[in-house]
């Protein structure tokens, strides 16, 4: 009796097929694998960054002409239609991003009257001028004499002076926030100047010239707290001549010292560009050499982030080993019966990088509890990261290895340990919710802080509710009505660290889903129906960063991508759905999408770094989460 026909042939056709992609991806994933048993993939930003790291070159006179001309190369073919630059791939045009590309090729040779440059200046003056750029913006243009210093906020180095209790202290803001601030603070106060050794300015991209332009300030007007802080910020300007100079040279002398002790090798200042390169500056406006060793590190650590080709270069914000070494894992823990060779190497590789006895900042706000932790790059022993730190830990959990038990005991230990007040937990810090502190004029960007947020919050549930200690059950308790209180009416989960409903819907119901909770199960399903309902009509899921602006996006605004199908099939599946026709038309898309080489690729950021202010794509994203889905659905119907 023959067998019916389908589009694979036999009826038995669909799974052979749903065993090759998974084999394909399998193999594509070991082939990326390094020798010592890590994944990083590269971690791609806008032009922001690229465009800076040729502004850090003419600032510090430290030109590279071959790679200069390669990240002039990437500026160039990342320009938009609309003449400018945009955040994230098919973004709206962006004022800051683009008066900095503008700016690197101008620095890099690009004749203002270039076709693309011509553009480029057109777009900026149709959205208002430079002066409309953003407060780092306007930093860096005050950092080469291109607007006067009153563009900029007031912040002086003195607040590294200020005690504990007072409203502004570099503890009540982010980790990211503090270490890109304390080198910066030195910067402005001393009102550095760019060696800027071809003397390049763009006076042409102003509408009105920088000096006759009044207030810099007068959009950052928006409530009561805001209107308040900009009458500070003049109030400091008008004292600052009268400050004595002792009080300067201590605050000088504390933020260099604070910096410093936290440089992090040639892994750089909390191994982020924005950090690093202030640092870098700092140093050399503080009088340390070319030739001082923290000199040498800051550039060193500067060149690792930069990604290399025959033709062009760009620079990464920061590196993602851990966090790509932990999903790889992941993925491959669903795809083989057995750890293989390459997967006992992963979490050998992780185990190794547990942090436990270092110093770090979050001690400030949790002194007696003992550390256990991930960071999210090679080394960034000061700033260990609770997602991080669940991923990871849940991953090698799954493993089942006995011999990894305390390692877990003692990263649920710091995780329960860092939980907010509210239930939930923040990526690096306990109860960072000042929230007027986002209204400071120097926060335009509103992302001073670091909040408990749902996708975090998600990660460690899935990781403590797997582990089932009951000392911890509190704890989960707590965190299960942060999650609820947070879930969006229309069933989701917002997502801060990935590109967003979709994400965080994913983070959570992942979390929930090992809870095993039956009074649990109306809450995931009105999240599964949110998902189907966003469903693209060829089976696939995509969710444009636009959502972060306009929630009325949730789910949608552009075509499917690997990413967000692989999570919308994960969160199905968490959810108890094992054959809808929601879910078998995501993997059908996952499969048909498929390229030669094992991979999924297309153009499309996945992630926020900030939310509409700078994004991300993971590349890494679109290979090991699709092999996780199509393996997990496997198993699914493995004996159906």
């Amino acid at each position: 009796m023959l067998m019916p026909t389908t589009r694979y042939g036999t009826a038995q056709a669909p799974r052979a097929r749903l065993k090759q992609v998974i084999d394909l991806a399998h193999q594509a994933l070991l082939a990326l694998q390094a020798e010592d048993g890590h994944w990083c993939f590269e971690f791609e930003a806008d032009c922001t960054i690229p465009a800076e790291y040729i502004l850090m070159m003419h600032y510090m006179d430290e030109r590279d002409a071959e790679l200069q001309a390669k990240l002039a190369v990437y500026l160039r073919r990342h320009q938009a239609d609309h003449g400018g630059w945009s955040l994230y791939y098919g973004g709206r045009f962006d004022m800051s991003a683009s008066v900095k590309a503008y700016y690197a090729l101008k620095m890099a040779g690009d004749s203002p009257d270039a076709p693309h440059m011509r553009r480029a200046r057109a777009a900026i003056l149709a959205h208002g001028g430079a002066e409309r750029s953003n407060v780092f913006t306007r930093i860096t243009l005050a950092l080469f004499g291109q607007v006067p210093w009153r563009a900029v906020p007031f912040i002086p180095v003195e607040i590294l002076l200020f005690p504990r209790w007072f409203p502004m202290h570099i503890y009540k803001v982010a980790s990211w926030s503090r270490t890109v601030m304390v080198p910066l603070f030195i910067l402005c106060s001393l009102k550095a100047r760019a060696k800027n050794p071809l003397n390049i300015g763009i006076a042409e991209l102003f509408s009105t010239p920088p000096e006759a332009i009044k207030d810099y300030f007068s959009c950052a007007r928006k409530g009561v707290v805001a209107r308040v802080f900009l009458a500070f910020d003049r109030l400091g300007r008008g004292i600052e001549p009268f400050l004595p100079g002792v009080l300067r040279r201590l605050a000088i002398r504390r933020a260099e010292a604070w910096f410093i002790e936290r440089l992090n090798g040639v892994h750089g200042v909390n191994g982020i560009f924005p950090a690093m390169v202030n640092a870098h500056e700092a140093l050399a406006l503080l009088g340390y050499p070319a030739d001082h060793p923290y000199r040498l590190q800051t550039k060193e650590a500067l060149r690792r982030l930069v990604v290399e080709r025959s033709e062009e270069a760009y620079c990464q914000p920061c590196v993602s080993p851990v966090w790509d070494t932990c999903w790889a894992l992941r993925a491959l823990l669903e795809v083989e019966a057995q750890p293989s060779a390459a997967a006992l190497g992963a979490m050998r590789w992780l185990l190794e990088r547990q942090i436990t006895d270092a110093p770090g900042d979050w001690r400030e706000s949790r002194p007696q509890l003992r550390g256990g932790g991930w960071a999210f790059q090679y080394e960034n022993p000061y700033y260990p990261d609770l997602d991080d730190t669940a991923a990871v830990a849940w991953t090698l959990l799954l493993a089942g290895r006995v011999e990894d038990r305390p390692a877990l005991e003692r990263a649920a230990d710091w995780l329960v340990g860092m939980q907010s007040r509210n239930g939930g937990f923040g990526a690096y810090d306990v109860d960072n919710t000042r929230y007027y502190l986002n209204e400071i004029p120097f926060a335009d960007h509103k992302a001073l802080l670091d909040p408990p947020t749902a996708d975090v919050s998600g990660r460690v549930l899935a990781f403590l509710a797997a582990l089932g200690r009951p000392q911890d059950r509190p704890a989960i308790q707590r965190l299960v009505r942060y999650l609820l209180a947070e879930q969006e009416p229309n069933g989701s989960w917002f997502g801060r660290w990935g590109t967003n409903y979709i994400y965080g819907t994913w983070s959570v119901l992942t979390a929930l889903g090992e809870l095993r909770d039956p009074s649990l199960q109306p809450v995931m399903e009105r999240a599964a129906d949110w998902l189907r309902a966003v469903q693209q009509d060829d089976g696939g899921w995509g969710e444009s960063n636009d959502s972060y602006a306009e929630p009325g996006l949730a789910g949608q605004g552009q075509p499917a991508t690997a990413a967000h199908t692989a999570w919308a099939c994960l969160a199905l599946m968490a959810a108890g759905d094992r054959n809808s026709d929601a879910l078998r038309r995501g993997i059908a898309w996952l499969q048909e999408h498929q390229g030669s080489d094992g991979q999924w690729h297309d153009p499309w950021f996945n992630a926020p770094g900030f939310p509409r202010v700078f994004y991300i794509t993971y590349h890494g994203y679109k290979l090991y989460f699709p092999l996780w889905a199509l393996s997990r659905y496997q198993k699914l119907h493995a004996h159906a």
